[in-house]
């Protein structure tokens, strides 16, 4: 090859290259919607993967940027996506057209990591719909009154463990104490199995658990490069979880049920309802899948469960009006029931609903909601000067809970903790979707709710709760995290009460 032919051959390679990587980048201009210019390969990413803000807080950022837009565009990468910031727009595409958005965008090779590839959160079209159908009854009222006494069990020894450290006054480090407590319901009420935390650190659940859900040491990137290069994952053979994690869970399901069904053994948590809705249909759900579905639980329960109680503990120990009222509630609960609240007691209490709804909506654990279209969708214009917009089967969407529920256009004074927001009419459903929206809303919502007023209940009419030296205020958030997480770490101090006062 002479020199001419090999340096036009060259050429001709970059040429081709940039096109491959400049090219999709046109797409939202061509649409005429609005958007960031984006960078080759990384897109709109850039300041999340390079930790200049957090994923949260940049979308956050450019849904700010066009307040007047139905929707914006972004590059995931080298995917477009159309974010929507209109509420209504959004219930409409979630709600009334779900069968042309019914699926969260697939990144896992279910063969190659069934853990997270076989679970409902995974799953899609006729597979997802008939997971739900067989899951939902174990989300019942019914059903989560029947796994109130395994939930009061970890409450309680949690709450008693700390006010026993606590009468001299002691600060502890939120996301581990609550980390230990969702792990303990998760292996009570999805796994069937007892532990405790608090006073055997050691135990291998709890270990397996803070290893394998380490968000801050790879899992965060692995999410956000697996939903855009799942064929290159696949071909790296590359895992979200271990075999060892797989073989560890699978372990558990198996001799659980088998104990059960050799010994007649009836027990109020998710394994057992799964039982009995695979009795029922005639072999139903497998093994395999059994794990599968336990561990989205363990998934969601582990991480977001006890994020979501560290940032509650924060603002109530922050605001003090909040916490003098949350507490002459629960005193007076306490005072009604002896300390041991009934089911109806906890869910009665009108006062934590509006402080635990109002963690949630300031601090929305998902930054955003996927769906992927099916079937050909045409959205209106997503400015008064602009055309509709045509999305085609394998378009993405997103929606913003965390920046929607900070929208000062939509809540006033969004940055303020207030819960009387959630009495004085100010909350909208389009407006506040922090467990998602439509048919795919999070199918354990209530039973995270309840584990989590539980906790909260029997804590606090043991203990009091105040800022420590190391209290981060304002929250600042971390951004090195895929999920919402502090910077600083949560850090509190406890101290002990006995009838209504604080031990001094």
């Amino acid at each position: 090859m002479d020199l001419f032919t090999g340096a036009l051959l060259a050429a001709i390679a970059i040429l081709l290259l940039c096109y491959l990587l400049w090219q999709p980048l046109g797409y939202f201009k061509n649409l005429g919607i609005p958007h960031e210019p984006a960078n080759p390969i990384l897109g709109n990413m850039a300041p999340i993967m390079f930790q200049r803000n957090s994923i949260a807080e940049e979308l956050q950022r450019l849904y700010r940027r066009y307040p007047e837009a139905r929707y914006f565009g972004f590059y995931n990468f080298s995917t477009p996506v159309i974010v929507i910031r209109d509420p209504e727009l959004i219930t409409m595409i979630a709600v009334k057209h779900f069968d042309q958005f019914p699926d969260h965008q697939g990144f896992v090779d279910e063969d190659l990591d069934p853990l997270m590839g076989g679970n409902l959160f995974s799953l899609r079209g006729d597979r997802w719909r008939e997971m739900r159908r067989l899951l939902s009854p174990a989300f019942t009222s019914s059903k989560m009154k029947t796994m109130f006494t395994l939930m009061c069990d970890c409450a309680v020894s949690f709450a008693e463990c700390i006010a026993l450290e606590s009468k001299q006054g002691k600060v502890y480090d939120l996301k581990d104490i609550f980390g230990r407590y969702a792990t303990d319901i998760v292996a009570t009420c999805s796994f069937g199995i007892s532990v405790d935390s608090m006073n055997n650190p050691d135990n291998e659940f709890y270990r397996f658990a803070k290893e394998t859900m380490n968000f801050l040491s790879g899992l965060s990137i692995k999410f956000l490069m697996g939903k855009n290069f799942p064929t290159l994952f696949k071909l790296l053979g590359v895992r979200f979880f271990s075999d060892k994690a797989h073989k560890y869970f699978l372990r558990i399901v198996t001799e659980t049920v088998k104990m059960r069904e050799e010994k007649g053994i009836h027990r109020p948590d998710m394994i057992q309802l799964m039982m009995e809705t695979r009795d029922k249909d005639g072999g139903g759900l497998s093994i395999e899948e059994m794990t599968n579905q336990a561990f989205i639980f363990f998934f969601a329960g582990f991480e977001t469960t006890s994020s979501f109680l560290c940032f509650a503990a924060h603002e109530i120990a922050v605001n003090l009006d909040v916490k003098a009222k949350l507490r002459a509630e629960i005193d007076e609960v306490g005072r009604k029931t002896n300390g041991n609240p009934t089911y109806e007691a906890i869910r009665d209490m009108r006062y934590m609903d509006a402080v635990l709804n109002e963690t949630l909506r300031l601090y929305s654990l998902v930054s955003f909601l996927d769906r992927v279209c099916v079937k050909e969708f045409q959205l209106p214009p997503a400015t008064s000067d602009s055309k509709p917009v045509t999305i085609k089967p394998g378009g993405v969407v997103w929606f913003l809970p965390f920046a929607l529920q900070r929208d000062a256009g939509l809540y006033p004074e969004p940055m303020k903790f207030k819960p009387e927001r959630f009495f004085d009419g100010e909350i909208s459903p389009p407006n506040y979707v922090p467990f998602g929206v439509g048919p795919r809303v999070c199918i354990g919502n209530r039973f995270a709710l309840m584990e989590s007023k539980v906790v909260l209940f029997h804590l606090l009419w043991r203990c009091d709760v105040e800022p420590s030296g190391d209290t981060t205020v304002p929250m600042k958030l971390n951004k090195k995290s895929f999920v919402l997480a502090s910077e600083n770490g949560f850090w509190l101090n406890f101290r002990t009460r006995e009838q209504g006062r604080v031990v001094s």
